[in-house]
């Protein structure tokens, strides 16, 4: 018999934020910050190169494309962050419809909730407090708050940890990348989840597999508590 969920780790951008494609204008500032034309074919293989990792620590990310070169890294990665934040200042973000009721539901049936993301703490905090959620959640991770990020496992057993939760099979991951699924998985969450409001679409995400692929974080609540959600078109 699978353990009863007691804890869900839910991404932000994607799969609990809208942010009307401010990531992909971020990803664009800090292609041409670290020196890379966007419309040359580099440049459109850094693009390919960003798409397919989506949902993993964006310095991470840029330390990969620039093979190893810090300097440039950092340039983008500390553009990324400036780019996004001008985002969040304009208040191009948002949450994903449905998003704060499901959150507050599965609260109220002793459910747990961590926000896991890609994005710096700095970042997170930014997108956080604009959202009004810091009381909103359990627990906000980034990948420096806990070691490697997406899609290595570590936020997810930290998040166990810091909430006491008894086994990793109580555990619900949920993202709209595949490494936001193969996190979950290498952690032994005992429900992986795909949602289709961010970056990667249906084949992406049922090739890692999820458990399940549903429309939108929305309908979280009435899967984990037992009801039939509706399937995801």
């Amino acid at each position: 018999m699978s353990p009863k969920i007691t804890l869900a780790c839910l991404d932000l951008a994607g799969t609990t934020v809208t942010d009307d494609g401010a990531v992909e204008e971020a990803f664009e500032s800090a292609l041409a910050a670290g020196g890379i034309d966007l419309s040359s074919p580099d440049g459109e293989a850094a693009v390919a190169y960003i798409r397919d990792t989506m949902g993993q620590s964006k310095v991470e990310v840029f330390t990969s494309l620039f093979k190893g070169d810090t300097a440039r890294a950092e340039a983008a990665n500390k553009s990324f962050e400036e780019s996004y934040a001008l985002s969040i200042a304009g208040a191009k973000v948002g949450p994903i419809p449905g998003a704060i009721e499901a959150i507050g539901r599965l609260r109220n049936n002793g459910i747990k909730v961590c926000l896991t993301t890609g994005f710096s703490p700095s970042t997170r905090d930014a997108l956080i407090d604009a959202l009004g959620w810091r009381d909103k959640v359990d627990l906000a991770l980034s990948p420096a708050d806990c070691g490697r990020g997406r899609p290595f496992p570590d936020m997810i057993l930290h998040a166990l940890v810091v909430l006491e939760i008894d086994e990793v099979g109580a555990v619900a991951v949920v993202g709209d990348t595949a490494s936001d699924l193969v996190a979950g998985r290498r952690a032994g969450a005992g429900i992986v989840v795909g949602v289709l409001t961010g970056a990667h679409d249906r084949a992406e995400l049922e090739a890692v597999p999820p458990t399940r692929v549903l429309g939108s974080v929305a309908e979280l609540p009435d899967l984990l508590l037992g009801a039939s959600p509706r399937p995801a078109h």
